[in-house]
């Protein structure tokens, strides 16, 4: 997959995402995986999680979601495995702290909305600080969380972007490992 242009980035700022959720035929869903919001090379690109050096992809085979290493084009294939993605916010930004609160507070509403219209067995969202505020809590840790969202429970991940030095591949692949194993 080619970079996109910085002309090309630029326009992303005004594209939207569509959500990777699963069609008549495939299984049920058991995580929804949320990211915060979709930087500009995905905007871009159309695939979630594009950026070179995020390590989502890599995380999710690592850890046992996906039996093989898929690149972000292949993102249609989830489904088939009981995965969804979305994203807290809509905006495209080059970083996720150019949100606002208020878009996060505003993105949780419409993410419950979502996660009752498809209640998947798992909420996981990808991003503390991001669950923090949408969710107004915040003392909230990585790992399982109270309440459920109705039958739908939730996992805070850390956020796999490059950007994120605190958590090193190996831990990333580990913590996704919790979930998969309490979701599968």
């Amino acid at each position: 997959m080619a970079m996109p242009t910085a002309a090309e980035l630029e326009a992303a700022r005004e594209r939207l995402l569509p959500d990777v959720l699963p069609g008549p035929d495939d299984p049920p869903l058991r995580v929804l995986f949320c990211g915060i919001n979709p930087g500009l090379v995905s905007a871009a690109t159309g695939h979630h999680f594009a950026r070179p050096g995020n390590r989502f992809w890599p995380v999710l085979h690592d850890s046992g979601f996906t039996p093989r290493l898929l690149h972000p084009e292949e993102q249609g294939e989830l489904p088939g495995w009981g995965l969804g993605i979305t994203n807290m916010a809509a905006r495209p930004t080059a970083r996720a702290a150019e949100l606002t609160d208020a878009e996060l507070l505003e993105g949780g509403a419409v993410l419950r909305a979502l996660v009752e219209r498809l209640r998947p067995t798992w909420l996981a969202v990808v991003g503390l600080g991001a669950y923090r505020t949408a969710f107004a809590d915040r003392g909230a840790l990585v790992g399982a969380q109270e309440p459920a969202l109705g039958a739908t429970r939730i996992w805070v991940l850390p956020n796999p972007s490059g950007l994120n030095a605190h958590w090193s591949r190996a831990e990333l692949a580990e913590e996704f490992a919790r979930l998969q194993a309490a979701a599968f």
